[in-house]
């Protein structure tokens, strides 16, 4: 007896194993492990993945598997065990852990039909299912008495292929071909028996007795300025054929794209590249920091390690942050290895993902550059993986399963024996203390490749224009550096780390402040709808004319959003032309890149934008870089917030006098003497990982110690209190005498949606064990957690502590 061991897919804690089921003679011999099949689970039909298949179960009556979603594996062998390594290291369930893997289209509620690919006579089983037709639905197939085998042979000759209708869109691009349905002289023959008033079919055939090779039916019919119905009577006398080729959506438009050949390299990247390029010739792992100050030439690096893979037959995976996936970015790679790159971001369409992502399937690509995501390309021979801006906090995923895709890439390195990249100017403090223990493999590159200077960085104390009655957001320097710049025809790029009008409105005479009536969390104000809105719920509501505490009229709005800004700088600097970039302009399709190229294009001064404008943009006619509110992000309740903002100017500041025009940056702070602001503006990495490192060892945190944060939300606050208790003090009965357990306590954001939030942190050194204990401990919520709506979620690397 053959038996498929299934992961179905009910995320719940007492389901999280798999299931064996008997795999009928209809499938015998097309069930592979990674494929996705539809079994009976209880009372209804779910889908699973195939873990493995077997020949004994320890049931003695099994459920038979009732058909398959995919006729080729969607997850390869090493994907399979990399999930379930996933869901042990995250603490999550391993259906969660297969789900991430795959793209959208693959997740969704579908239905399969199987679309006729030729024009040729197709083996009689297959041409009595399709009668005539073009498609059939999938579900005529599996009630009909043709095999499994048939079908499988019919796809791998091309004659057939399965898509996926997801909500009715069809996922699949094709476009009909025209072509000779006979030999040569045969042609001929029928060309000169036509009569001489069908013109239009005798143009058509004498086109293809001259060019004989297949040709798109749309260009056909501009070419020879004829209609369908004139092709289709000469495909009805079989003189023509025509057939459906499929074509893959093209998000880029590659005809913008000019090849590059590899540049020399300088000094210092010889000497950081050498090393990797052992690595890929010994087919060894090792992980390597390349740390680099912007504009050091870490692209050209990564572009001349992956030639080294490609050479030797292999495949490379490029992790860049969400943010930076700019057309820029994507040209670099094009550019180098042309339609040997598949691209993944989010803002394709759920149609163009599937293509990219059939591509890499189907090893038409050996390069994919994406966010996160990507990591889990179905590629099975890695010979390099590199993450650029490693430091980015893009790179975790901050709902279930939440991984981090260092740790994915490194496990992944392990199996293929590749080398990882780490790049960054400004890596992590877990990253660079690695490094500096031998652990990674560090490498530096302390110059530009163009051997020009960082751009000089100016602080200005906000305090001091203040007591000089400059009320504005601009401080005089900036305002008149704006002014200069644009008057020498230079470009300014302002950097706000916050969007919407203002940050909140309060009462001027009793200090109230308008909260979201759902969620602990001030209101923001967006001007052009005259609305609050809550970020975290989107409720909204209008803005009020009187307090409503005590009925004063004195509201008004504090902080300043992006929109803000833009309306001062127009008041102020009329001729400026402004594009601003912030999350409620660039939510469109294509939005991102129109406002860049607006910009690259010289069609406006100054590119305004929160922190999506700080990272991999490179324009040559740069020379200022402006940040109005250096510490906004200094006061968050995260012990990362000074390497964080630390790590947003260097960035920033990086993208001045990038060319041959020198760069000057201004940093405008209340904090001025802050040491992440002050070493920042020397661009002191080394000194800040040293003050930085001592302050996480006086007060015990990462790289000094591991932490995991469990949070706990019910929209009653007394059971939240309650179940977090528990969970402390089971936690504590299990664990170590030097783990510190802190809770239980409301979490910053101590109620969002309704739901009331604890949690409680775990730091921990060497707690082996604390997975399994972390489980245990939640496991005694099972049954509140199924039917009482309990939320308990355990991320074992937090970057998000609200």
């Amino acid at each position: 007896m053959s038996v498929a061991k299934v992961i179905v897919d009910v995320p719940a804690k007492q389901i999280n194993q798999t299931f064996d089921y008997a795999i009928p003679s209809k499938l015998e011999h097309v069930l592979v492990p990674g494929m996705r099949v539809i079994v009976p689970f209880g009372p209804r039909k779910i889908m699973g993945f195939v873990i493995e298949l077997t020949t004994t179960s320890t049931h003695n009556k099994l459920k038979e598997v009732i058909d398959v979603l995919d006729l080729t594996p969607v997850l390869t062998e090493e994907l399979l065990k990399l999930g379930q390594w996933l869901a042990e290291n995250t603490v999550s369930l391993y259906i969660t852990a297969y789900q991430v893997m795959l793209p959208q289209v693959l997740k969704s509620q579908y239905k399969k039909e199987l679309v006729r690919m030729t024009d040729e006579e197709l083996e009689p089983t297959m041409e009595s299912l399709f009668a005539g037709r073009d498609v059939v639905p999938y579900t005529e197939f599996s009630q009909s008495t043709i095999r499994y085998p048939q079908l499988l042979k019919a796809i791998n000759n091309g004659d057939v292929s399965v898509d996926y209708l997801v909500k009715s869109k069809i996922t699949k691009k094709t476009e009909t071909m025209i072509k000779p349905g006979i030999d040569a002289h045969l042609l001929e023959e029928a060309y000169n028996d036509m009569s001489t008033k069908a013109k239009k079919q005798r143009e058509l055939l004498a086109y293809f007795i001259q060019y004989p090779e297949a040709i798109n039916k749309k260009q056909l019919m501009s070419k020879i300025d004829t209609s369908s119905s004139t092709i289709k009577s000469l495909l009805d006398k079989k003189l023509l054929v025509s057939t459906k080729v499929e074509v893959y959506r093209n998000p880029f438009d590659d005809s913008a794209i000019v090849r590059t050949a590899p540049l020399t390299l300088t000094v210092q990247q010889d000497q950081a590249i050498t090393p990797i390029k052992q690595t890929i010739a010994d087919n060894t792992h090792d992980v390597f920091l390349l740390h680099g100050v912007t504009g050091s030439g870490k692209t050209e690096i990564y572009l001349q390690a992956i030639k080294d893979v490609i050479d030797k037959g292999q495949e490379a995976i490029v992790l860049v942050p969400e943010i930076s996936l700019t057309p820029q970015m994507v040209h670099r790679f094009k550019g180098r290895f042309g339609s040997d790159v598949a691209v993944m971001h989010s803002a394709l369409s759920s149609g163009e993902k599937y293509d990219e992502w059939r591509k890499i399937y189907r090893k038409e690509v050996k390069v994919v550059v994406g966010a996160r995501s990507a990591i889990f390309a179905p590629f099975e021979n890695l010979g390099i993986i590199i993450i650029d801006e490693e430091h980015e906090t893009s790179y975790k995923q901050e709902d279930q399963p939440r991984y981090h895709a260092r740790d994915v890439a490194i496990e992944r390195g392990k199996k293929h024996q590749c080398p990882v990249i780490l790049g960054s100017a400004t890596p992590t403090l877990e990253t660079y203390a690695r490094a500096k223990k031998g652990v990674y493999k560090l490498a530096t590159l302390s110059k530009r490749t163009n051997e020009k200077d960082m751009p000089e960085v100016k602080i200005v104390d906000m305090r001091n224009e203040l007591h000089q009655g400059n009320r504005t957001m601009f401080s005089r320097k900036l305002k008149e550096k704006i002014e200069t710049c644009i008057e020498k025809k230079e470009q300014v790029v302002l950097l706000l780390n916050r969007r919407g009008y203002s940050t909140f409105v309060m009462c001027r005479d009793c200090g109230h402040v308008k909260e979201c009536p759902h969620c602990d969390i001030a209101l923001t104000y967006h001007k052009n709808l005259n609305q609050l809105k809550c970020h975290y719920c989107s409720y909204e509501e209008p803005m009020p004319t009187i307090c409503p505490e005590c009925s004063s009229d004195l509201i008004r709005y504090f902080g300043t959003g992006t929109q803000r800004v833009e309306e001062a700088l127009t008041q102020l600097i009329p001729e400026a032309r402004i594009v601003r970039m912030d999350v409620d302009t660039t939510r469109r399709k294509g939005a991102h890149e129109k406002l860049l190229s607006q910009f690259g294009n010289g069609e406006a001064d100054i590119l305004l934008g929160t922190q999506m404008i700080a990272k991999g943009l490179d324009f040559e006619n740069v020379t200022l870089v402006g940040v109005l509110t250096a510490d906004s992000m200094l006061h968050l309740p995260d012990f990362r917030s000074s390497e964080k903002t630390f790590q947003l100017l260097t960035q920033v500041s990086g993208r001045a006098g990038r060319h041959e025009l020198p760069g000057e940056v201004i940093v405008q702070t209340y904090t001025p003497d802050h040491y992440s602001i002050e070493l920042a503006s020397q661009y002191n990495f080394n000194d800040f990982y040293l003050k930085e490192m001592a302050m996480r060892k006086t007060f015990h945190y990462p790289p000094y110690v591991f932490l995991a944060l469990i949070t706990i939300s019910h929209p009653n606050q007394v059971k939240v209190v309650q179940t977090t208790q528990k969970i402390v003090q089971s936690l504590f009965d299990s664990v170590k005498e030097e783990t510190i357990i802190l809770g239980p306590t409301p979490s910053p954001m101590a109620r969002i949606k309704d739901r009331y939030r604890y949690q409680c942190m775990v730091k921990y050194k060497n707690e082996p064990n604390l997975r399994n204990i972390i489980r245990n401990s939640i496991n005694q919520f099972e049954a509140d957690i199924r039917k009482d709506d309990l939320l308990i979620s355990v991320d074992m690397q937090p970057y998000q502590m609200m």
